[in-house]
């Protein structure tokens, strides 16, 4: 193939991201330096993060740059090296972002193992999405044999391992997802001890009734009145690993009204980058990848056909359409 193809970033988002954001370009497969490595990508990783990324605002990354291809994490196979580290055929982890194929010098890839882990499961369960969950609840969430924590976007590919690790330590874990369908699975089949359809329309009710002893620590992913309903809800001393604010990605200003429980009940709040945690991964991907493989952590994947889908999967993620981690399989 001296050819494949790839998205661009064709204008910055207002408000909503739309497909005209973006653009489908074909490229020629550059030659190889020394110490370089052509990867054929075969699943590409959409994640929640990459909306804040196509602002021009201050932020942890730079903004993602226009014309440029889309930044993301993918998982592909070796075609050609000029690395003695890499052979052709190896598995590879990398961030070659939304393009069938891309050239990647050796440390920025990870050569994984597929013999007991599924291939695009790298890029969830035992990828950033599982260290992100693994990250927030052990260093910043602490919880402790019998507390209660609560998971925000509790089906989605950070939430559904965060409720299942809470569980493997002995906590009770309540999920907070929306419609009737995903809570089910979160009960069901992730084994939460209980969930809240935020979309019933009696939030607070419901997770009052899931929580009757008080909430002890909550990994946040969402936001705005999700956020607020379990602030009302801690009890003195509870910790909260802030990862995400899905409900005001596309611009619309947050309130939050129970801040008065940060004083009251004596609350910590982090904010966490899981990249900035490289010192830890090691340990957590071991863990998530023993568990993983033996089929103790479970996962789900919603998964978009070719290249061209990625846009329309993107926005259906950022609106909740994906059910599990959102992957576009590329070959």
């Amino acid at each position: 193939m001296s050819t494949y193809q790839q998205i661009v970033l064709a204008s910055r988002p207002k408000g909503q991201v739309s497909p005209d954001n973006f653009r489908l370009e074909t490229a020629t497969v550059p030659p190889l330096a020394d110490g370089q490595v052509l990867v054929r990508n075969h699943f590409l990783s959409l994640d929640p993060y990459m909306r804040g990324r196509m602002e021009e605002t201050k932020s942890y990354a730079v903004p993602q740059e226009l014309d440029k291809v889309m930044g993301g994490g993918t998982v592909g196979e070796v075609v050609e090296s000029k690395n003695p580290k890499f052979a052709v055929g190896d598995k590879v982890v990398g961030m070659l972002g939304w393009a069938e194929m891309g050239v990647a010098d050796g440390p920025t890839l990870r050569k994984i193992d597929t013999t007991h882990v599924p291939l695009s499961a790298w890029l969830g369960a035992v990828g950033m999405p599982g260290m992100t969950a693994w990250y927030g609840l052990t260093q910043i969430m602490q919880p402790k044999i019998g507390e209660t924590i609560v998971v925000s976007a509790a089906s989605g590919a950070v939430g559904s391992v965060v409720g299942q690790l809470a569980k493997m330590r002995g906590c009770r874990a309540v999920g907070i997802a929306g419609g009737a369908e995903k809570c089910a699975y979160v009960v069901n089949e992730l084994g939460f001890d209980a969930c809240v359809d935020y979309k019933a329309g009696n939030l607070e009710a419901d997770l009052a009734a899931a929580t009757p002893n008080g909430i002890d620590a909550i990994f946040e992913n969402v936001g705005g009145k999700i956020f607020d309903a379990g602030l009302a809800r801690m009890n003195p001393f509870g910790r909260i690993a802030l990862c995400g604010l899905i409900s005001g990605y596309n611009g619309e200003p947050m309130a939050l009204n129970n801040v008065r429980a940060f004083l009251t009940m004596r609350l910590t709040l982090r904010g966490f980058i899981v990249s900035e945690h490289m010192d830890l991964w090691p340990q957590g991907l071991a863990e998530l990848g023993n568990l993983v493989g033996s089929g103790k952590l479970k996962f789900r994947e919603s998964v978009a056909q070719g290249l061209a889908a990625a846009p329309e999967a993107f926005i259906g993620l950022l609106k909740g359409r994906n059910f599990g981690k959102q992957l576009v399989k590329l070959v």
